[in-house]
């Protein structure tokens, strides 16, 4: 057995808790707190919003019988993933919904999927689970642990007068059908200053540029993609990379044309054209006219505005469908 775990927060966790224990692989699910500024708090402590802890649960499992992409799929039919105030009947910050992920590999594949989750068609706003590193687990009260069959009558009517059921019922799915259109994704502030170190937030969010020849990509040469720090999508390949002797990651073209977007930037008095992420709405830097490709192009990037993903852990990451762009 080959035993991890995941933490989700749902909204209330009474209603969380079932679907994960009706899956095969799935060794126990607590009902607890994470993510807060208390040690050991109570239930009447969380509930006032004060502490910072979101209502969550903490699934313990078998990886060689269930996989963490069927833990997220779970997990998201269970909520409304758009909801950036809470869930159903239950408002405030510790209702709100999020992953939190505890190793690069839970944030690889939680980041995909609510990118895939995104470009459906299943809902019309924006996709506002937060995708957080993993913080300590406490377990609540022994009242609160498997409440669905401690208090079933009960259960069933605050799922249903929540809103909960009826919204579940309509949006439920097998599949994740792709729409055309782009990815659609609120990122918080609360996510982002979680997530993000200093200079990254001061790049994506401000558009600063970092230091050449001291930053994290710029020599980099192995095999790989690069992605949007923030979402996780998918932005260049290293087989587009090439050494402009510029001290910033340089690339010859994006993997679509459609996933970012050009903005005239008149700062520092030149005139530039800015590459803003469509995904995340994030900085990543400037094209210029004097690439050595076909179309003449050079993307210079900000490292900070990616993260990269070598060839070898892209399958197990959850990228394996982009190694086709590597050969």
């Amino acid at each position: 057995m080959k035993q991890n775990y995941a933490i989700f927060a749902g909204g209330c966790f009474w209603c969380v808790v079932e679907s994960f224990k009706d899956l095969e692989g799935v060794i126990d699910v607590l009902s607890g707190f994470t993510g807060g500024e208390i040690e050991n708090p109570t239930y009447e402590q969380v509930c006032t919003g004060s502490t910072g802890h979101f209502e969550a649960v903490k699934v313990i499992y078998d990886e060689d019988m269930v996989s963490y992409t069927q833990l997220l799929k779970t997990f998201v039919q269970q909520i409304d993933p758009t909801d950036a105030g809470g869930q159903f009947y239950d408002r405030g910050p510790h209702y709100r919904t999020a992953i939190f992920y505890n190793s690069k590999t839970q944030r690889g594949l939680a980041e995909k999927f609510r990118l895939d989750l995104s470009k459906t068609d299943i809902y019309d706003k924006p996709i506002a689970i937060m995708i957080l590193p993993a913080a300590e687990f406490y377990a609540a009260e022994q009242e609160h642990q498997d409440y669905y069959k401690k208090c079933p009558v009960m259960y069933k009517q605050y799922k249903k007068g929540s809103g909960r059921k009826d919204f579940i019922d309509e949006h439920s799915f097998e599949d994740m059908p792709k729409a055309k259109k782009e990815a659609n994704i609120l990122i918080s502030e609360y996510e982002l200053e979680k997530k993000l170190t200093k200079i990254q937030y001061d790049v994506t969010k401000n558009a600063e540029t970092e230091l050449p020849y001291s930053n994290k990509y710029w020599n980099n040469n192995e095999e790989g993609i690069y992605v949007d720090v923030i979402t996780g999508e998918v932005l260049f390949s290293s087989k587009e990379k090439f050494d402009s002797s510029c001290g910033w990651p340089s690339f010859t073209k994006t993997i679509s044309k459609k996933i970012v977007k050009e903005k005239t930037d008149k700062s520092f008095g030149m005139i530039r054209t800015e590459i803003i992420a469509n995904g995340s709405k994030a900085h990543l830097g400037h094209v210029f006219e004097d690439g050595p490709g076909d179309n003449g192009l050079r993307y210079c990037i900000n490292s900070a505005s990616l993260r990269f993903i070598k060839k070898d852990d892209m399958q197990e990451q959850g990228y394996g469908e982009y190694l086709e762009l590597l050969k």
